[in-house]
């Protein structure tokens, strides 16, 4: 199962025919700018959605997905320094984790050590593994696109000052303990709340 998010909606892909509660469509037969279009004006009616795109096929049901709007490949890190402490940014007055588009021919671990780096000024990272790949939906030049990006850990020993990316309307960057943490994924995105364990949402 999958979930791509339209602001804070889920719209569930899976290989099974349907989903209690769910309006159930073929991903062939799905209009995706249409869904995104009334998950978004019911988002704003404090109206519940909930769509459920189905293929039989797993490995064609991502196939179709990515046919349906333009993509986008990311990278991004949750990184960690010597006191645990992860990474934040703050952009649009939510707090977030550092990410970015990969460049032409780029490897997706570089892409993401290379925006981290260049959305914070942090350096010195290393990747310790992937963590997961997360899809939401953005509107760029009038026209809704696919944002698929690949979540590394990442750690460092870096102590220095931590500098904002404000051409990419980043505000703030922090290290925040398990406390801090906690308290800003109050005012983040799902997808980046799929990135911590139960025990940080709670």
């Amino acid at each position: 199962m999958y979930k791509v998010f339209v602001n804070n909606t889920p719209i569930i892909l899976s290989t099974k025919k349907s989903i209690e509660g769910y309006q159930t469509i073929s991903i062939k037969e799905a209009d995706f700018p249409t869904i995104i279009r009334d998950v978004l004006r019911k988002e704003a009616e404090c109206e519940e959605v909930k769509y459920h795109l189905y293929h039989k096929t797993e490995d064609k049901l991502i196939a179709h997905l990515y046919k349906k709007l333009p993509v986008v490949v990311a990278g991004g890190g949750k990184a960690y320094n010597a006191n645990m402490d992860i990474l934040f940014i703050k952009r649009n007055g939510k707090w977030d984790l550092p990410k970015g588009k990969i460049e032409k021919k780029e490897h997706i671990e570089t892409a993401a050590i290379r925006e981290v780096e260049e959305e914070t000024g942090v350096t010195g990272l290393e990747i310790t593994k992937f963590l997961c790949k997360t899809f939401h939906v953005f509107k760029r030049a009038g026209e809704f696109r696919l944002k698929v990006t690949y979540w590394f850990e990442m750690k460092t020993e870096f102590d220095g000052v931590l500098v904002p990316q404000k051409n990419e309307g980043i505000t703030k960057v922090r290290w925040k303990n398990k406390k801090k943490a906690k308290k800003a994924l109050l005012n983040s995105y799902a997808n980046i709340k799929k990135l911590f364990s139960h025990d940080y949402l709670s």
